[in-house]
């Protein structure tokens, strides 16, 4: 059951990191907005594989 506690919250944060970066830095440039949203999913993807999995 913590699993899937810290898995949710995991995510939610990705989702308002994302937002937030969003809409403070990139609000009129698409493929700057993209790089960076698909940068931040990278990294959220090697701390899950790095750190989470093993839960």
């Amino acid at each position: 059951m913590p699993r899937n506690i810290y898995i949710v919250l995991f995510v939610l944060i990705m989702i308002a990191l994302i937002v937030s970066v969003d809409i403070l830095f990139f609000k009129n440039r698409f493929l700057e907005r993209l790089m960076a949203n698909i940068g931040i999913v990278l990294v959220f993807v090697a701390f899950y594989l790095r750190f989470l999995k093993k839960l």
